[in-house]
């Protein structure tokens, strides 16, 4: 991936592509109830929720991931994640995983969003960049050998920018794990409801 700013980011298609393993176990172990994942990819969380019993739903705008994650029996639709989506108000937990906070550009609306999708007493699961203090917005192209994509906005932020954002937005971070891949649990505040913005 070539963001605007230049930098150059690796891309974990392997991983992606694989079946959910090592530290997605964070994620995983979390969902409890029914779960949409937003930008799934080859849908590799909700093809290992299924496994465990847990109704998922993967949601992404790809034509191939779509077909991907249906390959591997994944259910899935193809949408925009902030068009309309099923059972609106009623997920126990929304994941962002792989970086997809950054889906649009703006973090906060996305987290809006997410929040106004959950059932009462649910929860986002995000995947955050390894360093708290990142904090990045603007275009990313993906490069593959055929060739490079459209500029889609995008963002970056760490743990500690997170937390930030999502106190203004009355989203509690209630759990974190640090590492090479970087997690955080957020709850929708009592009283604030998950109305989208």
């Amino acid at each position: 991936m070539l963001r605007s700013d230049g930098a150059e980011i690796a891309l974990a298609v392997q991983r992606w592509r694989g079946d959910a393993a090592g530290d997605d176990a964070w994620l995983l172990d979390r969902c409890t109830g029914p779960v949409l994942d937003l930008g799934c990819g080859p849908g590799r969380l909700v093809a290992a929720l299924a496994r465990r019993g847990i109704r998922a739903l993967g949601v992404d705008a790809s034509a191939a991931a779509v077909a991907q994650c249906r390959a591997r029996g994944a259910a899935v639709v193809r949408r925009d994640v902030f068009g309309a989506l099923p059972a609106a108000g009623r997920w126990q937990h929304v994941l962002l995983a792989d970086g997809n906070i950054g889906i649009g550009g703006d973090p906060a609306r996305l987290l809006r969003r997410a929040a106004a999708l959950l059932a009462p007493g649910g929860t986002l699961l995000v995947e955050t960049d390894p360093d708290p203090g990142a904090r990045w917005s603007g275009t990313a192209r993906v490069h593959t050998p055929d060739g490079a994509g459209m500029p889609l906005p995008w963002a970056v932020v760490g743990a500690a920018v997170l937390r930030e954002v999502a106190a203004g937005l009355g989203l509690r971070m209630s759990a974190t794990a640090a590492g090479p891949r970087s997690f955080a649990e957020l709850h929708v505040e009592p009283g604030t409801g998950g109305e989208e913005v």
